[in-house]
């Protein structure tokens, strides 16, 4: 099991400046303070209210053509596919799929969200540990690019299913190599103890009993080890080493293999990691399985959506403990969960422009949840925050909007994408009304 992160030293914390030169997509302006793109996030919130989630269209296309274009310099056969847990709206998706990614998806909710965004079938993958019938026989239906299998339990239902509708699936086989990631233990996928895959050795046996179930074609192997990594390529090539090997010993019995799903798993800069850039991932499947000659594919999901949003904030109060100063906003856990859940760090930057120069002090940032966790930020050196100041938190493109939940009755927040000089809502904010949708009270209640 990957080790606990060590405890964060807030005398190592990057200041605004430098969180400012590290996400270009953001600028500090004398007269509207924080700005994405060309948009002042004071604006956004003075027309959409607080909290909000707001993505910059120009990070996620920059970020998705980095990546194509760094396989394609490595001489790769490749395709990205979007992995949707990461950010399933539908005008992120939309613009992602503008700019020629597919998606890797893990529910029947999440294929769906992929059609309607105008991605193609032919461009979708189907992962996860647990599919059910129903989300099988909408992925044979749809005539999907993909499903990864995890089980041999898996890959006779998905047999069983497809030869009674007439269809042949194309399959690959998640392979566990058995790598450590070094990355959070709750986010590692690719050790022995994780429930993901099948075990690397058992992987050739199942591949060929796989191709001579009906309904099926096999197409290939795919793997992800983790995600969040930023320990260099190591691990990497070590999962891919093992790939290599497998796909010699499937062609050794004469059996067929048409591609190889490297996974995702690029980690990004939140604090002071050191992010491995997609051209150092690019050279890692180059030299591990180049040689095979087998086209391959990407599922990355933070590394492209992550810096491209931020959660806009108001603060409801400052309140003065015995030994603390406390920020309480209008966001909670129930919005971003990932400090609770993970506890890493998110970069907080204040809005006013004024507060981006003003001198600052610890605080921790607090969200109204009745919950110890509902904490974003501990002796975050911080300016005064006022009730109504606005702030920004970092690097939320990524697992923030997708993890939300409606505890302690709060609304979901809305989504705004910005693009250039221009913005729009992309998702309405949840009205309370719609918190009770669905439910009613039984008869015996009713008088």
């Amino acid at each position: 099991m990957a080790a606990p992160a060590p405890a964060l030293d807030p005398g190592n914390d990057p200041s605004f400046a430098e969180l400012l030169a590290q996400r270009p997509h953001l600028s500090r302006h004398a007269h509207d303070g924080l700005v994405m793109e060309d948009v002042p996030l004071a604006r956004i919130a003075e027309v959409v209210g607080s909290p909000t989630w707001v993505y910059s269209a120009g990070t996620l296309r920059r970020r998705a053509r980095a990546l194509r274009t760094a396989l394609a310099d490595a001489g790769l056969t490749a395709t990205v596919h979007f992995a949707t847990k990461a950010n399933d709206n539908l005008a992120v998706l939309a613009l992602l799929g503008h700019e020629g990614l597919g998606a890797d998806v893990v529910s029947e909710g999440e294929l769906r969200g992929a059609r309607a965004a105008g991605i193609p079938a032919s461009a979708i993958v189907f992962s996860g540990v647990g599919k059910s019938e129903r989300e099988i026989r909408l992925a044979l239906a749809e005539g999907i690019m993909q499903i990864n299998a995890e089980s041999i339990e898996e890959i006779a239902m998905i047999s069983e299913i497809a030869a009674g509708m007439g269809r042949t699936a194309p399959v690959a086989i998640r392979v566990n190599p058995d790598v450590d990631a070094k990355t959070h233990a709750k986010i590692t996928t690719g050790l022995s103890e994780n429930k993901f895959g099948v075990a690397y050795d058992d992987a050739l046996a199942l591949y060929a009993r796989m191709a001579a179930l009906p309904g099926i074609r096999p197409i290939g192997i795919a793997t992800h080890i983790g995600s969040q990594i930023t320990v260099g390529m190591g691990a990497y090539r070590a999962a891919y080493a093992r790939l290599a090997e497998l796909v010699r010993a499937i062609r050794a019995q004469g059996l067929p293999i048409e591609r190889i799903d490297c996974g995702g798993g690029l980690g990004i800069a939140y604090r002071d990691e050191i992010a491995p850039a997609p051209a150092a991932l690019a050279g890692a499947i180059k030299a591990e399985l180049g040689a095979l000659g087998l086209p391959v594919m990407l599922e990355p999901g933070r590394w492209i959506a992550g810096p491209a949003g931020v959660l806009l904030s108001r603060v409801i109060l400052q309140k003065q403990g015995a030994a603390r100063r406390f920020v309480v906003l209008d966001a909670a856990m129930n919005d971003l969960l990932r400090p609770a859940m993970y506890d890493p760090w998110h970069g907080i930057l204040p809005v006013a422009p004024a507060a981006l120069v003003a001198p600052t002090a610890p605080a921790d940032v607090v969200g109204p949840v009745c919950e110890s966790s509902d904490c974003f930020a501990r002796d975050r050196a911080l300016p005064d925050l006022p009730p109504g100041a606005l702030v920004a938190l970092l690097d939320a493109g990524a697992y923030g909007a997708t993890m939300s939940s409606t505890y302690n009755a709060r609304p979901l927040a809305a989504e705004v994408l910005v693009d250039g000089a221009r913005f729009a809502v992309v998702r309405d904010r949840q009205s309370y009304e719609a918190l009770h949708t669905g439910q009613r009270l039984p008869d015996w209640l009713t008088g």
